[in-house]
Protein backbone atom coordinates (compact mmCIF):
# COMPACT_ATOMS: atom_id res chain seq x y z
CA UNK A 1 0.00 0.00 0.00
CA UNK A 2 1.17 3.51 -0.78
CA UNK A 3 1.73 5.28 2.55
CA UNK A 4 2.06 8.77 1.13
CA UNK A 5 -1.36 10.40 1.52
CA UNK A 6 -2.91 7.40 3.30
CA UNK A 7 -4.97 7.99 6.44
CA UNK A 8 -3.36 5.98 9.26
CA UNK A 9 -5.13 5.42 12.58
CA UNK A 10 -2.83 4.49 15.48
CA UNK A 11 -4.32 3.44 18.82
CA UNK A 12 -2.47 3.67 22.12
CA UNK A 13 -0.48 6.57 20.70
CA UNK A 14 0.10 8.63 23.84
CA UNK A 15 3.68 7.37 24.29
CA UNK A 16 6.17 4.61 23.55
CA UNK A 17 5.61 2.39 20.53
CA UNK A 18 2.34 4.06 19.54
CA UNK A 19 3.84 7.53 19.46
CA UNK A 20 6.86 6.20 17.56
CA UNK A 21 4.63 4.54 14.97
CA UNK A 22 2.58 7.72 14.49
CA UNK A 23 5.75 9.72 13.86
CA UNK A 24 7.11 7.08 11.46
CA UNK A 25 3.93 6.93 9.38
CA UNK A 26 3.74 10.73 9.31
CA UNK A 27 7.36 10.93 8.15
CA UNK A 28 6.47 8.49 5.35
CA UNK A 29 3.73 10.85 4.21
CA UNK A 30 0.73 9.40 6.03
CA UNK A 31 -2.08 11.51 7.46
CA UNK A 32 -2.15 10.30 11.04
CA UNK A 33 -4.98 10.09 13.55
CA UNK A 34 -3.85 9.20 17.06
CA UNK A 35 -6.10 7.73 19.73
CA UNK A 36 -5.47 7.28 23.45
CA UNK A 37 -7.19 8.04 26.72
CA UNK A 38 -4.72 10.83 27.65
CA UNK A 39 -5.89 13.98 25.89
CA UNK A 40 -2.81 16.15 26.37
CA UNK A 41 -0.39 13.54 25.01
CA UNK A 42 -2.31 12.77 21.80
CA UNK A 43 -3.13 16.42 21.17
CA UNK A 44 0.56 17.30 21.39
CA UNK A 45 1.46 14.40 19.11
CA UNK A 46 -1.22 15.38 16.60
CA UNK A 47 0.13 18.93 16.56
CA UNK A 48 3.65 17.59 15.99
CA UNK A 49 2.65 15.28 13.13
CA UNK A 50 0.02 17.50 11.58
CA UNK A 51 -2.60 14.90 12.35
CA UNK A 52 -5.81 14.49 14.31
CA UNK A 53 -6.30 13.49 17.96
CA UNK A 54 -9.21 11.61 19.49
CA UNK A 55 -9.62 10.59 23.11
CA UNK A 56 -11.03 7.14 23.91
CA UNK A 57 -10.56 4.48 26.57
CA UNK A 58 -10.48 1.22 24.63
CA UNK A 59 -11.06 -0.80 27.79
CA UNK A 60 -14.55 0.68 27.91
CA UNK A 61 -17.25 -0.58 25.55
CA UNK A 62 -18.48 3.00 25.15
CA UNK A 63 -14.99 4.07 24.09
CA UNK A 64 -14.85 1.36 21.43
CA UNK A 65 -18.38 1.80 20.13
CA UNK A 66 -18.49 3.76 16.89
CA UNK A 67 -14.85 4.81 17.18
CA UNK A 68 -14.04 4.27 13.49
CA UNK A 69 -17.10 6.34 12.51
CA UNK A 70 -15.92 9.17 14.77
CA UNK A 71 -12.41 9.01 13.33
CA UNK A 72 -13.68 9.02 9.76
CA UNK A 73 -16.04 11.90 10.46
CA UNK A 74 -13.12 13.92 11.80
CA UNK A 75 -10.39 12.95 9.33
CA UNK A 76 -11.79 10.89 6.46
CA UNK A 77 -11.77 7.18 5.56
CA UNK A 78 -9.19 5.03 7.38
CA UNK A 79 -6.72 3.37 5.01
CA UNK A 80 -4.46 1.79 7.63
CA UNK A 81 -5.57 0.69 11.10
CA UNK A 82 -2.71 0.13 13.54
CA UNK A 83 -4.01 -1.75 16.58
CA UNK A 84 -1.19 -0.81 18.92
CA UNK A 85 -2.95 -0.13 22.23
CA UNK A 86 -1.90 -2.71 24.79
CA UNK A 87 -1.12 -3.17 28.46
CA UNK A 88 0.75 -5.77 30.51
CA UNK A 89 -0.17 -7.47 33.75
CA UNK A 90 2.88 -9.33 35.04
CA UNK A 91 2.85 -11.78 37.93
CA UNK A 92 1.40 -15.13 38.92
CA UNK A 93 -2.21 -15.66 37.90
CA UNK A 94 -3.46 -16.30 41.42
CA UNK A 95 -2.15 -12.91 42.55
CA UNK A 96 -3.83 -10.94 39.76
CA UNK A 97 -6.78 -8.65 40.30
CA UNK A 98 -9.76 -9.80 38.21
CA UNK A 99 -10.38 -6.20 37.15
CA UNK A 100 -6.82 -6.03 35.77
CA UNK A 101 -7.36 -9.24 33.82
CA UNK A 102 -10.60 -7.95 32.38
CA UNK A 103 -8.98 -4.68 31.32
CA UNK A 104 -6.04 -6.51 29.73
CA UNK A 105 -8.29 -8.72 27.61
CA UNK A 106 -10.47 -5.76 26.64
CA UNK A 107 -7.54 -3.66 25.42
CA UNK A 108 -5.23 -6.34 24.04
CA UNK A 109 -7.80 -8.59 22.37
CA UNK A 110 -11.32 -7.21 22.21
CA UNK A 111 -10.39 -3.69 21.08
CA UNK A 112 -8.36 -4.83 18.03
CA UNK A 113 -11.10 -7.26 17.03
CA UNK A 114 -13.85 -4.68 17.41
CA UNK A 115 -12.04 -1.83 15.66
CA UNK A 116 -11.12 -4.17 12.82
CA UNK A 117 -14.76 -5.24 12.57
CA UNK A 118 -15.76 -1.59 12.31
CA UNK A 119 -13.15 -0.59 9.73
CA UNK A 120 -13.38 -3.55 7.31
CA UNK A 121 -16.64 -2.72 5.46
CA UNK A 122 -15.31 0.66 4.35
CA UNK A 123 -11.94 -0.74 3.35
CA UNK A 124 -13.56 -3.51 1.32
CA UNK A 125 -15.98 -1.12 -0.38
CA UNK A 126 -13.15 1.28 -1.28
CA UNK A 127 -10.90 -1.54 -2.48
CA UNK A 128 -8.05 -0.37 -0.27
CA UNK A 129 -6.90 -1.04 3.28
CA UNK A 130 -4.43 -2.59 5.67
CA UNK A 131 -4.70 -3.75 9.30
CA UNK A 132 -1.62 -3.91 11.54
CA UNK A 133 -1.81 -5.79 14.84
CA UNK A 134 1.02 -5.12 17.27
CA UNK A 135 1.56 -8.48 18.94
CA UNK A 136 4.58 -9.90 20.73
CA UNK A 137 7.02 -12.80 20.77
CA UNK A 138 5.37 -13.54 24.12
CA UNK A 139 2.52 -14.92 22.04
CA UNK A 140 4.81 -17.74 20.91
CA UNK A 141 6.89 -18.43 24.04
CA UNK A 142 5.63 -17.81 27.57
CA UNK A 143 7.97 -16.84 30.39
CA UNK A 144 7.15 -17.01 34.12
CA UNK A 145 4.88 -14.18 35.18
CA UNK A 146 3.62 -13.45 31.67
CA UNK A 147 0.67 -15.85 31.59
CA UNK A 148 -2.05 -13.24 31.00
CA UNK A 149 -0.10 -10.97 28.67
CA UNK A 150 1.24 -13.86 26.59
CA UNK A 151 -2.22 -15.40 26.26
CA UNK A 152 -3.62 -12.10 25.01
CA UNK A 153 -0.85 -11.69 22.43
CA UNK A 154 -1.22 -15.28 21.26
CA UNK A 155 -4.90 -14.54 20.71
CA UNK A 156 -4.05 -11.40 18.73
CA UNK A 157 -1.59 -13.25 16.49
CA UNK A 158 -4.07 -16.05 15.84
CA UNK A 159 -6.81 -13.49 15.20
CA UNK A 160 -4.64 -11.90 12.51
CA UNK A 161 -4.16 -15.27 10.80
CA UNK A 162 -7.91 -15.86 10.82
CA UNK A 163 -8.52 -12.36 9.54
CA UNK A 164 -6.13 -12.96 6.66
CA UNK A 165 -8.03 -16.14 5.78
CA UNK A 166 -11.34 -14.25 5.77
CA UNK A 167 -9.87 -11.53 3.53
CA UNK A 168 -8.34 -13.86 0.96
CA UNK A 169 -8.88 -12.41 -2.50
CA UNK A 170 -9.91 -8.99 -1.18
CA UNK A 171 -7.80 -5.81 -1.44
CA UNK A 172 -7.19 -5.52 2.32
CA UNK A 173 -3.85 -6.62 3.75
CA UNK A 174 -2.79 -7.64 7.24
CA UNK A 175 0.47 -7.48 9.16
CA UNK A 176 1.15 -8.96 12.57
CA UNK A 177 4.16 -7.55 14.42
CA UNK A 178 5.83 -10.01 16.80
CA UNK A 179 8.53 -8.23 18.77
CA UNK A 180 10.54 -8.82 21.92
CA UNK A 181 11.39 -6.16 24.48
CA UNK A 182 11.51 -2.56 23.26
CA UNK A 183 13.08 0.12 25.51
CA UNK A 184 9.86 1.82 26.66
CA UNK A 185 7.98 2.22 29.94
CA UNK A 186 6.31 -1.15 29.34
CA UNK A 187 9.69 -2.89 29.27
CA UNK A 188 10.40 -1.72 32.81
CA UNK A 189 6.98 -2.91 33.94
CA UNK A 190 7.45 -6.38 32.41
CA UNK A 191 10.82 -7.05 34.06
CA UNK A 192 9.70 -5.71 37.44
CA UNK A 193 8.53 -9.24 38.31
CA UNK A 194 11.69 -11.09 39.47
CA UNK A 195 11.00 -14.48 37.81
CA UNK A 196 10.23 -12.74 34.51
CA UNK A 197 13.41 -10.67 34.77
CA UNK A 198 15.46 -13.80 35.52
CA UNK A 199 14.04 -15.62 32.49
CA UNK A 200 14.83 -12.69 30.21
CA UNK A 201 18.37 -12.48 31.57
CA UNK A 202 18.92 -16.13 30.61
CA UNK A 203 17.61 -15.59 27.07
CA UNK A 204 19.83 -12.52 26.70
CA UNK A 205 22.88 -14.33 28.10
CA UNK A 206 22.37 -17.17 25.61
CA UNK A 207 22.10 -14.67 22.76
CA UNK A 208 18.54 -15.73 21.90
CA UNK A 209 17.07 -12.29 22.54
CA UNK A 210 18.12 -8.68 22.51
CA UNK A 211 16.26 -5.39 22.83
CA UNK A 212 14.75 -3.97 19.64
CA UNK A 213 15.28 -0.20 19.25
CA UNK A 214 12.03 1.72 18.85
CA UNK A 215 13.06 3.42 15.63
CA UNK A 216 13.94 0.08 14.05
CA UNK A 217 10.60 -1.45 15.01
CA UNK A 218 8.70 1.54 13.60
CA UNK A 219 10.67 1.58 10.34
CA UNK A 220 10.10 -2.15 9.77
CA UNK A 221 6.37 -1.76 10.47
CA UNK A 222 5.91 1.11 8.02
CA UNK A 223 7.87 -0.81 5.39
CA UNK A 224 5.75 -3.93 5.98
CA UNK A 225 2.56 -2.00 5.24
CA UNK A 226 4.10 -0.45 2.13
CA UNK A 227 5.22 -3.89 0.90
CA UNK A 228 2.08 -5.76 2.07
CA UNK A 229 4.12 -8.11 4.23
CA UNK A 230 2.25 -10.41 6.58
CA UNK A 231 4.86 -10.46 9.38
CA UNK A 232 7.36 -8.30 11.20
CA UNK A 233 9.53 -10.39 13.55
CA UNK A 234 12.13 -8.66 15.71
CA UNK A 235 14.77 -9.20 16.86
CA UNK A 236 15.73 -11.32 13.87
CA UNK A 237 17.67 -13.76 16.04
CA UNK A 238 14.36 -14.89 17.57
CA UNK A 239 12.57 -15.47 14.24
CA UNK A 240 12.45 -19.23 14.77
CA UNK A 241 10.11 -18.94 17.78
CA UNK A 242 7.48 -17.13 15.72
CA UNK A 243 8.09 -19.22 12.60
CA UNK A 244 7.62 -22.52 14.44
CA UNK A 245 4.44 -21.29 16.11
CA UNK A 246 3.20 -20.13 12.71
CA UNK A 247 3.76 -23.50 11.02
CA UNK A 248 0.31 -25.04 11.76
CA UNK A 249 -1.39 -21.88 10.52
CA UNK A 250 0.58 -21.90 7.27
CA UNK A 251 -0.07 -25.62 6.75
CA UNK A 252 -3.78 -24.97 7.22
CA UNK A 253 -3.63 -22.05 4.80
CA UNK A 254 -2.04 -24.23 2.14
CA UNK A 255 -4.45 -27.11 2.78
CA UNK A 256 -7.53 -24.95 2.14
CA UNK A 257 -6.17 -23.27 -0.99
CA UNK A 258 -9.08 -22.82 -3.36
CA UNK A 259 -11.75 -22.85 -0.63
CA UNK A 260 -13.89 -19.72 -0.93
CA UNK A 261 -13.41 -17.28 1.93
CA UNK A 262 -16.83 -15.69 1.43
Amino acid sequence: MEIDGAHVLVTGASRGIGAGLARAFATAGGRVTVVARTATAVEELAAETGGTALVADLADAAGRAGLIARVEEAAGPVDVLVNNAGIDVTGTLDDMDPADLERLVAINVLAPMELTRQVLPGMIDRGRGHVVNMSSLAGTAVLPGMVAYAASKSALTHFTAGLRADLRGLPVGTTVVEVGLVPTDMRASVVAHPPTAAAFRRFYRLGLLTDTPLDRLCAHTVRAVADDRRHVRLPRRAWAFAALAEAPRRITELTITGVRAR
